[in-house]
């Protein structure tokens, strides 16, 4: 196991998934964030059953940051319960690895 996390969200919008995509590299809090257009989400809200038009955002980031990373996507997303699922990297190659902590700067906050 790895200290790389994956953490899904989703939103409603392009430009809001830019945004929270472009804040948490500027504030090196993700090494590479990748937003998957067009996903179909169905759930229940408010007491209703509610589908809507996602955009999946893919973080790559390191779990010392995982607190501060959800503050900045809370403080910036569009939801009132932004979805955040944290998925613990079994494995990374030892390059991929290398390049994410690099891109954190993971040495230099411990």
């Amino acid at each position: 196991m790895t200290d790389i996390c994956i953490v899904h969200c989703t939103t409603d919008s392009q430009e809001n998934a830019e945004v929270i995509a472009t804040q948490l590299i500027e504030q090196r809090l993700a090494a590479c964030v990748q937003i998957v257009p067009g996903i179909t989400s169905v759930y229940r809200w408010d007491n209703k059953l509610a589908q809507d038009q996602e955009w999946l955002l893919l973080i790559k980031t390191h779990r010392q940051l995982l607190d501060r990373a959800e503050q900045l996507v809370n403080a910036l997303h569009s939801y009132d319960v932004p979805q955040w699922v944290v998925v613990a990297a079994e494995t990374v190659s030892p390059a991929y690895g290398t390049w994410v902590e690099q891109e954190l700067n993971i040495e230099k906050r411990n």
